[in-house]
């Protein structure tokens, strides 16, 4: 049961691991041109 919902949820983060290493750089480029 567990093993059948783990890439529905894998599928619902991956988006947001997909973003997460690009916010650091965002935050580094805004206080850089700011």
């Amino acid at each position: 049961f567990f093993f059948t919902k783990l890439p529905e949820a894998y599928a619902f983060l991956n988006p947001i691991v997909d973003v997460m290493p690009v916010i650091p750089v965002l935050f580094f480029l805004l206080a850089f041109v700011w």
